[in-house]
């Protein structure tokens, strides 16, 4: 990274915030991540050619970051919120030892017919991600392993149909998974790709942990018009996307839902032009340092190294691997900025 990119980047972080969680571990959580699933779909995320590429690529991120983790145990999800992540992988097996090595991840396999299945990663006897194995029609289409989020809907038929009269694609219609639930997978108007999901009133409403470390606590929108995306987002989910003022230096748009910052979306000029438009998933650690050279001694690709964000904390931007792309967090511990 040059010295103009990094006097951008801590000018916006000096104004980012960490709030820690006060709520109570067990009661129910109407603003974190989750949900739980089945795939389909095309996707997003592709190796870049350096650190500094992918750094522009998907961070200037948790800058003017806002936020505030979730509850050790989490039951309940607002409709809007990332209720699930869902690794698409070419090696299930190797994912499997990878991240269990890295987060503690438990894998509970599912089976989907004689040769395949869809693995449960849980954390404390609770789902904090899946995976499964790229479908053939997949690969052949090109599609790399990669970290898909799911959005929680109360109709994934009507997402659907709101997302194509918006200008995005339906890549997968709306379809049953089994009795917990409807999803779709989506495209939005810029190409990036995700899904949605829609839970039956006695299931639950996706990954049933948070704030500890490997839980998903963000989640990064790279494009190269954020204005081509801002309307579609807003109308399909009712999230709030906007920049915290005027100052130049604060060019880094927040996702709001409801009254909870779930994301955000960098300016178009720190990304590589190269990258397709896709979601950055960020994952919580306690060592960020740790977590990133254990990653690399497992196999992974570190892209982007740990770097400190002042009144903010520290992360890294790594592909396992097989090639998903995804990041590190982690937070200053209990202050408030």
């Amino acid at each position: 990274m040059d010295g103009e990119a990094d006097t951008v980047v801590v000018r916006g972080l000096k104004r980012a915030a960490y709030h820690s969680p006060r709520q109570r571990p067990g009661s129910t959580a109407e603003s974190a991540i989750g949900s739980w699933q089945f795939v389909v779909g095309m996707c997003e995320h592709r190796i870049l050619d350096s650190e500094s590429q992918l750094w522009l690529t998907c961070n200037l991120s948790l800058a003017t970051l806002l936020y505030t983790a979730p509850m050790p145990n989490i039951d309940k999800h607002a409709v809007g919120s990332f209720c699930w992540i869902e690794l698409g992988t070419t090696d299930q097996n190797a994912a499997k030892n990878f991240y269990g090595s890295l987060f503690g991840w438990h894998a509970s396999d599912m089976p989907m017919g004689p040769d395949s299945a869809y693995t449960f990663f849980k954390l404390e006897g609770r789902d904090a991600a899946a995976g499964y194995t790229l479908m053939p029609e997949q690969r052949a289409a090109g599609v790399p392993p990669h970290w898909l989020p799911y959005i929680l809907v109360e109709s994934a038929d009507e997402s659907a149909q709101r997302a194509a009269d918006s200008g995005g694609k339906v890549l997968k219609e709306p379809f049953d998974v089994m009795e917990a639930g409807r999803m779709a997978v989506l495209q939005d108007p810029a190409g990036a790709v995700f899904a949605v999901w829609q839970a039956k009133a006695d299931s639950g409403s996706g990954i049933g942990i948070g704030g500890v470390d490997g839980t998903l606590c963000w989640a990064d929108l790279s494009v190269p018009n954020r204005e081509s995306v801002e309307r579609f987002y807003s109308d399909l989910f009712g999230w709030v996307v906007g920049k915290e003022d005027e100052a130049p230096e604060h060019n880094y748009w927040h996702i709001k839902n409801g009254e909870e910052f779930i994301g955000g979306i960098p300016p178009a000029t720190s990304r590589n032009p190269n990258s397709p438009p896709h979601w950055l998933a960020y994952f919580l650690v306690s060592d960020c340092d740790g977590s990133a050279t254990k990653a690399r001694e497992l196999g992974a690709a570190v892209y982007l190294p740990p770097m400190t964000m002042e009144n903010v904390g520290r992360m890294a931007v790594v592909a396992d691997p097989q090639g998903a792309v995804f990041a590190l967090f982690q937070p200053l511990p209990h202050q408030v900025y």
